[in-house]
């Protein structure tokens, strides 16, 4: 019997907050936070309502939906929704509110 593999996980660094957390590639941002403890804006989940818009300042992401509710230019930016990015890299993710409570 082979050994278990040690599941990957990237870390999604919060600059302006200096937290970090884990987040598994099959995982979004938004409930990789939320395990963490942490509680983001959030609302919809399904990547329309642009409450958890937040930007990316490194890393990659890939969406679980075909066109998240992001404009081209947007997307350009490094804008991301995440409740429906999940990672593809280490990633520092500015402007993602969370609330003190």
């Amino acid at each position: 019997m082979l050994p278990a593999q040690p599941t990957q996980h990237f870390i999604v660094r919060l600059p302006q907050y200096a937290k970090a957390f884990p987040c598994a590639p099959d995982e979004t941002v938004l409930s990789a936070a939320l395990n963490a403890g942490l509680l983001p804006a959030n609302s919809c989940r399904n990547g329309t309502c642009r409450t958890c818009m937040c930007r990316l300042q490194s890393g990659q992401v890939a969406y679980v939906i075909e066109w998240p509710g992001l404009s081209f230019d947007e997307k350009i930016e490094g804008y991301i929704l995440a409740c429906v990015a999940k990672p593809l890299s280490d990633l520092d993710v500015l402007d993602l509110a969370l609330s003190q409570t």
